[in-house]
């Protein structure tokens, strides 16, 4: 008899297929295989879930709801659209469900400090959260383009305590904040632990967050067949390194339900315009893990582009690729327009300012309920988006009408 999935994949070694796998200086090795085996011993401990069920309930706020879109739907004329809202977990994002996860682990094994890279700033406000509960420092590496677009989130991580370390090289956004801050942890891997926030990175990361963030996937899935008596028809979620999708994609791997990935397009379909990995990109090795990933000409990691901060990343989740590879998957695409549109829809019908990430997932939804009337589909509302009201209203005036 075959193990359910989220037991058999990845294997051993942290690979999805041909996708993963750890590719990380000699001196990194022992930290990960550290961090690789007290996840391991963590993850069948009671005592270490047992706790984890009570910060999601007691501090967290879960489980976050599941809603029914009546009114955008209704608007749409077409299929049935409801969100996950994870914008109503702690911090206002799904983030904090791994990161709390990864503080405790940070804990057990003796650190002092947790460090990791943030875009839109809701990695960071999550890790943040996570030292100021459990007693540990906190180091945030941000690009320049994103602290300023982001300001309300860098000043909540500084009001947390955190260290929030500015990032100036190349586009000065997430691709060299991943870059800064592996710097700084190879200088300090013996007392600090990198909290790597999406389904990204050397092994064990992408498994670790993926486990971490199915919390969401399941607890949609049991709301979603007490509402309705079934399950939806379709889930979508965007994609950027692929955390959130994956939270919620896990639940339905195994079951007869359609899993979009959509990734933001950006400006358009020229290099640098969007940040499509897994439409445009080809394999490739990045900040220590194998999978697809957009490259310039000379095979470098590609510029890109989004107007959402959190997904601007030239790779993706090592298993998004598989996921995509053996057709479990399919990938859509969402224009920065296309994500404002539905920013604004769905303020207007039904009282909800979702992340500009979050509305990538909104957008293509609305177009899958025209399409498909008489389906129904569950999105992950991944954050909400207090933290993009100032850059929006900036650079796309607020309509008079929808």
């Amino acid at each position: 008899m075959q193990r359910p999935y989220l037991e058999r994949v990845p294997d051993k070694k942290g690979y999805f297929g041909k996708y993963g796998g750890a590719f990380i200086p000699p001196e990194l090795e022992k930290a990960f295989k550290e961090i690789n085996e007290a996840y391991e011993k963590l993850s069948k401990s009671f005592e270490y879930l047992d706790e984890l069920r009570r910060i999601r309930k007691h501090f967290q706020g879960r489980p976050t709801p599941v809603y029914y879109c009546h009114r955008l739907s209704e608007y749409i004329g077409g299929g049935q659209i409801y969100l996950k809202r994870e914008d109503l977990n702690h911090t206002g994002a799904h983030k904090l469900n791994h990161c709390m996860a990864e503080a405790l682990l940070a804990k057990y094994l003796g650190k002092k400090k947790i460090m990791a890279e943030t875009g839109a700033g809701q990695h960071g406000v999550a890790l943040a959260t996570a030292a100021a509960y459990f007693g540990l420092e906190c180091e945030i590496h941000m690009g320049e383009v994103d602290m300023e677009k982001e300001r309300p989130n860098v000043v909540r991580m500084q009001i947390l305590g955190a260290k929030v370390v500015p990032v100036k090289h190349g586009l000065r956004t997430l691709k060299e904040a991943v870059d800064s801050c592996f710097e700084s942890y190879l200088k300090q891997a013996d007392t600090a632990m990198y909290a790597i926030g999406s389904v990204v990175g050397p092994h064990p990361f992408p498994k670790m967050v993926r486990d971490f963030q199915s919390v969401v996937g399941f607890e949609a899935k049991e709301q979603f067949y007490e509402m309705t008596g079934r399950l939806p028809d379709a889930c979508a979620a965007v994609v950027g390194g692929g955390s959130n999708a994956m939270g919620l994609f896990s639940a339905f791997i195994e079951d007869p339900v359609e899993l979009y990935a959509v990734e933001p397009l950006g400006k358009g379909e020229k290099l640098g315009e969007h940040a499509a990995s897994l439409t445009y990109g080809e394999e490739g090795i990045l900040h220590g893990f194998n999978s697809i990933m957009l490259k310039d000409e000379k095979g470098n990691p590609a510029p890109v582009h989004s107007i959402g901060s959190g997904v601007d990343y030239p790779s993706v989740g090592p298993e998004h690729a598989y996921l995509k590879e053996i057709g479990r998957t399919q990938v859509k695409t969402i224009s920065d327009d296309e994500a404002i549109d539905a920013f604004y829809k769905l303020s207007r019908l039904e009282g909800i300012i979702p992340a500009l990430e979050s509305a990538h997932a909104v957008a293509y939804a609305m177009k899958h309920a025209k399409e498909h009337k008489d389906e129904a589909i569950l999105v992950n509302l991944s954050g909400r988006g207090d933290k993009d009201i100032d850059f929006v209203v900036e650079n796309y005036p607020i309509p008079d009408t929808i």
